[in-house]
């Protein structure tokens, strides 16, 4: 299933810069992991803010929400989830 997802983080101003540092660092490695599956197929960067829109594939409701509550930065987001489906006029062959 195709899942849209808006995150928009709001890290503490009184969060500790090295923690700072080893949370995003988790972070990278973990999203990097899961676009290298095939899993995060997108990430977009909204520009003048630290959010994204992505689009993830994955089996079902629980895998995503599983992928999602494993992000490091999780505690930090406001998280929007939008289940995609295919559009009866969609051309292209290659996305479910």
């Amino acid at each position: 299933m195709l899942y849209h997802v808006f995150m928009d983080v709001t890290l503490p101003r009184d969060l500790p810069a090295d923690e700072t540092a080893r949370i995003l660092a988790r972070e990278k490695a973990y999203s990097q992991d899961l676009q290298r599956s095939g899993k995060w197929r997108h990430i977009w960067r909204i520009a003048g803010q630290y959010a994204n829109y992505s689009v993830f594939d994955v089996q079902d409701h629980d895998e995503l929400h599983r992928i999602l509550s494993g992000l490091p930065l999780f505690d930090f987001m406001d998280i929007r989830v939008t289940p995609l489906l295919r559009h009866p006029s969609a051309i292209r062959e290659d996305d479910r």
